[in-house]
């Protein structure tokens, strides 16, 4: 199954900058089976742990956030850049593999208490993940951040570490 799915991943190398071999996921979005297999993998780990709501950053977190939070009956959240959001936000800054970004996210998305799985396409150093948890989780609005589920871990930049021990699961590991 995963070699289905490594088979629609394409490497662009030196994107978005010399030196990083880019993981594009447009082949794998383009193909309907393919597409749906990750879904399932990607939401089949948190089947019975009650999500609430579905937690994606922007961009491709929403494509595969939206998504899961169908296949398992729950909300969708987006975090987004700067400036996107139409209501109040709480911000977070962030270290990207290629430089620095911001998350935002609406005051109200999320109530203390509720149980939010966060769901992007990729672990690289764990940046927006753990800028996601810090908006989301005890010290931000109060969620429970249940676990993150990715298409992809590149496992040598060991963003694992920059989650503290949030359950992680990952499809494709590089």
């Amino acid at each position: 199954m995963h070699a289905r799915l490594a088979k629609l991943i394409r490497d662009v190398p030196d994107f978005p900058r010399k030196g990083i071999v880019f993981k594009d996921v447009t082949p794998l979005l383009a193909n309907p089976a393919g597409l749906a297999l990750a879904i399932e993998l990607m939401a089949n780990p948190f089947r019975n742990e009650r999500i609430d709501v579905v937690v994606g950053p922007e961009s491709r977190g929403f494509i595969f956030g939206t998504a899961v939070a169908t296949a398992l009956s729950a909300g969708f959240v987006p975090v987004r850049k700067p400036g996107k959001l139409p209501y109040q936000t709480r911000s977070m800054e962030y270290a990207l593999e290629y430089g620095t970004d911001q998350l935002h996210v609406h005051v109200d998305a999320v109530k203390p208490g509720m149980r939010v799985l966060l769901v992007d396409d990729l672990l690289a150093t764990g940046g927006t993940l753990a800028a996601s948890i810090a908006l989301l989780g005890p010290n931000g609005l109060g969620a429970t951040i249940v676990g993150a589920s990715v298409l992809i871990e590149l496992e040598f930049l060991k963003g694992r570490a920059a989650l503290n021990g949030v359950h992680t699961e990952s499809i494709l590991r590089y």
